[in-house]
């Protein structure tokens, strides 16, 4: 095992220490949960989060020119980030606001530009896929996406049919493998 994928099963285990919790929960579809991955927990945490956005940094694309986080996980993530690689942000809305500037993507401006969308889960992408094609309804070029977790679930498959690449520090994979070291 090298330096890195030791770095990397280490994160993935301090993530999935933090972050999974026992309990009943209520999931997005309705169904009951004994189980639930509150990655809020590691987004809260300022020491793991550099260690997340450290892991990230090396997967940043070279022509990359904005880092867009996605409300609301991917703001801490891409501000992180962007300590790491001195790249701009760009803070993306789910949907514009209604006051004060109006816009969708607040911070650095996308239109024209090499942007790399960051978010902080994908499970379906569907979230991102939103995301991206409105960013490129603003003139946003976007090849690829950044996620710290890839629970793989459709989503990279999902970004894949818009055109977007999914790079991911982490899989589902990973964190069950450290459960079963």
């Amino acid at each position: 095992m090298t330096d890195l994928d030791h770095d990397l099963a280490a994160l993935a285990r301090d993530i999935d220490t933090t972050c999974r919790l026992t309990g009943r929960f209520v999931l997005r579809s309705g169904r009951i949960a004994d189980e639930y991955f509150d990655k809020y927990r590691f987004e809260a945490d300022p020491v793991l989060l550099d260690r997340v956005a450290a892991g990230l940094a090396g997967l940043v694309p070279p022509d990359t020119e904005v880092l867009a986080g996605l409300e609301m996980g991917g703001i801490p993530v891409v501000t992180a980030l962007a300590r790491h690689v001195g790249l701009p942000c760009a803070f993306v809305r789910r949907t514009a606001k209604a006051y004060g500037t109006a816009r969708l993507a607040e911070g650095a401006d996308v239109a024209g530009r090499r942007v790399l969308v960051v978010e902080d889960v994908v499970t379906s992408g569907g979230q991102v896929v939103t995301s991206t094609g409105q960013l490129r309804e603003l003139g946003a070029r976007i090849d690829y996406a950044l996620c710290v977790i890839d629970r793989s679930e459709g989503g990279t498959d999902a970004l894949a049919a818009h055109g977007v690449a999914l790079r991911a520090l982490l899989t589902r994979a990973d964190l069950e493998a450290h459960r079963r070291a």
